[in-house]
């Protein structure tokens, strides 16, 4: 009996040692902010669907704290970079980076694009907010996703992956070719919930 205990004790103790090596550490946990900002292009701006059905509203509904919505339609990372000014008077806890179609669509290099999203990780985290890195997803942006991951980890940030992903072949989730319906920011918004909701103040 007692090595049977023992044995348990032993594999409670390594699993527990090991959750913690491999859970991700994710810079300014529990800061003082007391807002998320969703910061992005057309995506999070919530084109293509009526006021109030764009994916950081449809995310306001189940969090517990206000979530801001500064998507510009047509934004590249570099206009983000230039507008990051707007994030600060929100006192954000948590700030959700959308960029890159708009850069993969208008040829961008990728290495500026990178350059931008890291200085808009740097810059958030420097104002002692939660970054997260909202990937697109989707066939044609596999490179940005797996830099974006990688950053992430590299960085503590947070990831949200292809919050796109089945979305863009499905007609009756989308309101064009390229932007989701209400129904498919539905969907956007639980993903996203879903990769952030560990993180949160309650």
């Amino acid at each position: 009996m007692k090595k049977i205990v023992t044995v348990v004790v032993i594999l409670c103790v390594s699993w527990f040692i090991f959750s913690m090596i491999t859970k991700p550490k994710i810079k300014n946990l529990n800061n003082a902010g007391s807002a998320i900002v969703a910061f992005g292009d057309s995506l999070t701006y919530g084109h293509g669907a009526a006021q109030g059905e764009d994916y950081p509203s449809k995310l306001a509904k189940k969090v517990s704290m206000p979530v801001i919505n500064l998507g510009v339609s047509g934004d590249k990372s570099m206009d983000g970079l230039a507008r990051m000014d707007a994030i600060w008077e929100h006192n954000p806890y948590m700030v959700l980076i959308e960029f890159g179609g708009n850069d993969r669509m208008q040829q961008t290099s990728f290495a500026q694009t990178l350059s931008a999203i890291e200085k808009i990780v740097d810059e958030t985290q420097a104002h002692g907010a939660i970054a997260v890195i909202v990937d697109t997803g989707g066939p044609f942006m596999s490179q940005y996703t797996k830099a974006y991951k990688k950053m992430a980890k590299e960085k503590g940030a947070v990831f949200v992956p292809g919050i796109l992903d089945g979305i863009m072949l499905d007609p009756k989730l989308k309101s064009d070719a390229v932007h989701p319906n209400a129904e498919g920011y539905s969907i956007v918004a639980d993903r996203v919930y879903k990769a952030i909701e560990k993180y949160l103040k309650y």
